[in-house]
């Protein structure tokens, strides 16, 4: 899935969508002329629905795949939704006289699991129907039978909905197809219906189209013109049952679904969450039109001429819509998050990251993005999900428990466990649909022991002498192909000194690679298909570019910074600091010539001094070490320095020089403030470490606020 960071066509898309699904319920061209009607109502707005499922399919298919608890959510979410709406139109159906007559029980069944209580609610059940048919389907077969199999349900419906009079007057068929009838009023449901459209959905999002969209917008036309005329021959015969399902709608919506993928832009929850609602309420409005237009007379403005119904009704659905949503979200848009400490973090600063690291890289190289420790202190979930926009599908992590924090969260992709997994906790490995390294020979034999095919790489160790087979050990390295239970999909090292430049460093990292692709070529020679190589870190990929990987581990670098300051002046590349940490003065205070203040009294003042309380302290991954000067922070676009010892929650800062400083007023720890700058590794400098471990030991006290910059 090759995506950047929006989707504007697809969000601009579902408001034409809700619209047509109005339509359909509308009929706005009936007083015009019936021929015109039809192919706009039931035939060209029939590529609302199926572009609805398909965003399911694009965005949720893939994650319910991989984890269980993704589906589970997936499916108590629309089964709310669901019961919301069923509640919501008991009042229409007892208006309506609906289930008034027949067996109640089995047609109140029906409608909940079939046909929906309400004429447009068979979404929902179809939804979720088609949801967990699709997932039994790839979890038995890869995506190419499943496709195939869902294709043949669809041509089933087909002869229960367009295609029926072809086969009606066949006794035995219309018998089977009378069976279908007595449980479900039409084919156009979650067996027939929804399962094609989820599956071209993920197929969408699994492949990286490269066709331009002149090309899709031609194919889209193409097959939209030979639809309608499909539709107005069915409609000349009498051929339909109901008019749903064409043969000519899977191309079309492949090609319209596939365009609109191409437009980016900026994304909108506002416009997903108001379709949903014009969705679920326009047949109120339909309601409340006909009843303004009996309760003033202008049956003739608002019901007779069906284009202004229409209008009126699409009006009525999207300012209603409108109101709803943003008296729902008037409390979380004003939730404060600015209070204490906080860290602000530009996502498009990632993805100038991203960029600026795959020019390095060979285009065959994929990114694989280091997210452990939170991503650096980023936010792991928040991070990750973003890097999947931009197309990335490639993750690792230091644990499992990281691991199973992403997919639960619905990252996909391939998420790789750097380091070691208990065997106790295998079966996560295999509920999750983690990778998980070999960390040697012995382990590879507990990993295989636990019975149940896993996916794995292989780490080799060349020279670190951490984790990993011993590269000289041939044999052992050999043996873990061969173990049955275990899929090897990646073998890799970890170059140790790639951030030096020193001779004998440089001359060690040559060594660490050479040593590894013997390993590769030893693992060729017996005839066993290699597995995805990777070796490279940042600084692996910013020293050794030309290396051939099939991944690049990058982490330090995907955050816009450096392990240590002066490499920001070695190398000319453009990263961009992805994050900055800030918070609020507490309170300021005068301290007299010769007092003393903070823990120990650490700090005596040497002239009348004043003193500004901020609130960040060591608990939130300010280190101590910065006390009594060491460190300073930026107000009002000036310097000041910490004085006295860090403590716990906060820290004393001397804003003497600093005018009109006042409670409330914002210190940056590290960021921008005006023409002043303090980056992670200036800070990491003062503390005599890397930048590395500040950013992960950033507190989960500080709130983490997303920009994009």
């Amino acid at each position: 899935m090759n995506k950047n960071d929006s989707f504007n066509g697809l969000d601009s898309f579902r408001i034409v969508a809700a619209l047509m699904v109005v339509a359909i319920h509308t009929s706005p061209f009936t007083s015009l002329d019936t021929t015109a009607d039809f192919i706009f109502t039931y035939v060209i707005s029939r590529i609302a629905v199926p572009f609805f499922l398909m965003i399911t399919g694009y965005f949720s298919l893939n994650k319910c795949l991989q984890d269980r608890e993704t589906l589970l959510k997936f499916l108590i979410k629309n089964s709310k939704i669901y019961l919301m709406a069923i509640i919501l139109y008991i009042p229409l159906n007892i208006y309506a006289k609906h289930f008034v007559q027949g067996n109640l029980p089995v047609d109140i069944i029906k409608a909940i699991i079939f046909d929906g209580t309400f004429y447009h609610l068979w979404y929902f059940p179809a939804v979720i129907t088609g949801v967990l048919i699709v997932y039994f389907f790839r979890k038995k077969f890869n995506l190419k039978t499943t496709f195939t199999i869902t294709l043949l349900l669809y041509l089933i419906g087909l002869f229960g909905d367009s295609y029926y009079g072809l086969i009606s007057n066949n006794p035995y068929i219309a018998k089977f197809y009378d069976g279908i009838f007595s449980v479900s009023s039409y084919t156009r449901n979650g067996i027939f219906y929804a399962p094609i459209f989820l599956v071209m959905g993920e197929i969408i999002a699994l492949r990286d189209s490269k066709i331009s969209k002149p090309k899709y917008l031609t194919c889209f036309f193409t097959s939209l013109l030979l639809m309608v005329l499909e539709g107005l021959i069915l409609y000349k015969f009498q051929i339909q049952r109901h008019n749903s399902m064409y043969l000519l709608l899977l191309p079309c919506m492949f090609f319209l679904f596939q365009l609109l993928v191409k437009y980016k832009g900026n994304t909108s929850k506002s416009i997903r969450s108001i379709t949903l609602w014009i969705y679920l309420i326009h047949p109120i409005m339909i309601v409340v039109v006909r009843g303004i237009a009996e309760a003033t007379n202008t049956r003739n403005i608002l019901i007779n001429n069906s284009f202004l119904h229409y209008l009126a009704v699409s009006s009525l659905s999207i300012c209603f819509s409108s109101f709803i949503y943003y008296t729902m979200n008037h409390r979380e848009k004003n939730t404060f998050h600015k209070g204490r400490a906080w860290t602000e973090i530009d996502l498009n600063a990632l993805r100038v990251n991203v960029d600026t690291i795959k020019e390095l890289l060979p285009p065959s190289c994929e990114f694989m993005a280091a997210v452990k420790a939170n991503a650096y202190g980023h936010g792991a979930i928040r991070v990750s999900k973003e890097l999947n926009k931009l197309g990335i599908k490639a993750f690792c992590v230091a644990s499992i428990l990281e691991g199973i924090s992403l997919r639960k969260s619905g990252v996909s992709g391939e998420i790789l466990i750097l380091g070691y997994t208990h065997p106790k906790q295998f079966y996560l490995l295999k509920r999750y649909h983690l990778t998980q390294t070999v960390i040697d020979y012995n382990y590879a034999n507990q990993l295989n022991d636990y019975g149940k095919s896993l996916p794995v790489h292989i780490k080799i160790d060349t020279g670190m002498h951490r984790l990993g087979e011993n590269c000289e050990h041939i044999p052992k390295i050999l043996g873990i192909f061969h173990m049955k239970n275990l899929e090897v999909k990646g073998i890799y090292t970890h170059l140790c000194v790639s951030d030096s430049h020193q001779s004998d460093d440089e001359a060690f990292t040559k060594l660490q690679i050479e040593k590894f692709y013997s390993v590769v070529q030893a693992i060729e020679e017996q005839g066993i298909v290699c597995p995805k190589v990777h070796i490279q870190s940042s600084y692996g990929a910013i020293n050794y570019p030309f290396l051939q990987c099939d991944y690049a581990r990058i982490g330090i670098a995907l955050y816009g910074v450096f392990s240590e300051k002066d490499d920001s002046e070695k190398y000319s590349i453009p990263l961009k600091p992805a994050l900055s940490v800030k918070a609020r003065i507490q309170m300021t205070r005068q301290l007299s010539c010769g007092e003393s203040m903070g823990y120990g009294l650490q700090f005596t003042a040497k002239r009348n001094t004043k003193v500004a309380v901020v609130s960040i302290g060591y608990a939130d991954g300010i280190p101590r070490c910065l006390s009594n000067g060491m460190g300073h922070v930026l107000i009002r676009n000036k310097r000041a320095n910490i004085i006295g010892r860090v403590c716990m929650d906060q820290m004393l800062v001397d804003i003497t020089d600093i005018p009109d400083v006042q409670p409330n007023d914002i210190a940056t720890i590290i960021g921008e403030s005006g023409d002043e700058r303090i980056t992670a590794m200036d800070m990491a400098e003062q503390a005599n470490t890397i930048t590395n471990e500040i950013l992960s030991r950033l507190g989960s006290r500080l709130e983490q606020i997303y920009l994009y910059k």
